[in-house]
């Protein structure tokens, strides 16, 4: 495959498993391609042209040219600067690698990681939540992250990777997506009774109970195994971490238990003081499920992967 045909591809899983539908996500590209053509000559230089066909701004090819053939790549969670280092040390022994794959945004797309932060209020929606007051929740914790994100060094491992010469892309939301989409498909099928009837369900997928054996498993954070866990809500996907404020809202739409990545102390408090179980499945775990799921596309197609930093690779054949 080419460079360029892993990036669209990644794009097009991603879009297929958007909580929003595919349809609402292909009218935000419409509105975008209408902005852009109605922009001045030199707004249009400094517009990120990724937005006209990619909704995930925080999924990007960072460097390399997009006709280059992949034979090989490494992939990872959190590929920065050591593991570009040892992707060019595993190409000196012989294994030339063609691509580094990262989950977790580097460079331009680490800086726009709030921008898709949008997405939450479609998925708060979608359990309940009135769609103005959604958007009002989110619109300070975007500002939040955003302003967050500006003092951080984004493109060191960019840096590395053009230096050493090896291309680099980032695959974020629509990895999140795949592992969204994939739990909660799942819950919703088996309808789990009580909590640990939830956790019960996540360890028999491999990389959860891998992630068993890291003391990095599925948890239950609020609420305890025989309690019966209601309706239960995925929520792993839309950059990061919401506004602690939703708990409260998602508990009067009905919301009994949520399975997070992970959850700052902030959120379990607001979570637990509106009796909203929470279980967390594991940040590196799911983060590896999603990725594999994309993965296992571009191994479908030729090219073999390389796992590291993180990344617990279980392949699936279908």
């Amino acid at each position: 495959m080419k460079i360029g045909e892993i990036y669209r591809l990644a794009i097009e899983k991603g879009m297929g498993r958007d909580p929003r539908s595919k349809a609402a996500v292909e009218r935000l590209l419409e509105k975008e391609n209408k902005q852009f053509a109605e922009m001045k000559e030199d707004e249009k230089k400094e517009y990120d042209q990724d937005k006209l066909f990619n909704p995930y701004g925080d999924t990007r090819l960072l460097y390399g040219d997009p006709e280059r053939e992949v034979t090989r790549a490494l992939a990872g969670i959190d590929m920065e600067t050591g593991e570009v280092l040892l992707a060019d040390r595993i190409s000196g022994r012989g294994q030339k690698v063609d691509l580094i794959i990262a989950h977790h945004p580097e460079g331009k797309a680490m800086s726009a990681l709030y921008q898709v932060m949008r997405l939450q209020e479609d998925v708060l929606a979608k359990f309940g939540v009135p769609i103005n007051v959604a958007e009002g929740l989110m619109a300070s914790r975007i500002n939040e992250v955003k302003l967050g994100l500006m003092p951080l060094n984004h493109n060191r491992a960019v840096d590395a990777a053009r230096l050493l010469d090896i291309p680099l892309m980032c695959v974020h939301t629509p990895a999140d997506n795949l592992v969204n989409d994939f739990i909660q498909s799942l819950m919703d099928e088996k309808k789990p009774e009580t909590l640990n009837d939830v956790v019960q369900l996540l360890k028999e997928i491999p990389e959860y109970a891998e992630a068993v054996n890291y003391n990095a498993g599925p948890a239950i954070v609020i609420g305890s195994k025989e309690k019966r866990a209601g309706r239960v809500m995925v929520d792993m996907t839309g950059g990061t971490s919401g506004s602690e404020d939703a708990y409260a809202k998602l508990s009067a739409a009905g919301v009994g238990t949520l399975i997070v990545m992970h959850i700052g102390e902030k959120h379990r408090k607001e979570a637990e003081k509106n009796y909203v179980n929470v279980i967390i499945a594991g940040h590196m775990a799911s983060d590896s499920l999603g990725l594999n799921l994309f993965l296992d596309e571009i191994v479908r197609r030729g090219v073999e992967v390389i796992p590291c930093a993180g990344l617990l690779r279980h392949e699936r054949k279908e």
